[in-house]
């Protein structure tokens, strides 16, 4: 499977739980922090989740 790099560029503050949750849930917490993961349906679905807090860029 292809690699996704996932980087949150907004704040989880005043955020519903279940978004505050994924970005935990992905390895995020902070604004600029990135992770490398597997471009897997279930990844897809959390990034859907949270898709105006994060930028994500295909490897």
């Amino acid at each position: 499977m292809a690699q996704v790099t996932i980087r949150q560029i907004k704040s989880i503050i005043d955020r519903p739980k279940n978004q505050k949750l994924t970005i935990k849930a992905l390895g995020l917490g902070k604004i600029n922090k990135s992770v490398t993961v597997e471009n897997t349906p279930q990844i897809a679905g959390m990034i859907n989740k949270v898709h105006n807090l994060v930028e994500v860029k295909e490897i």
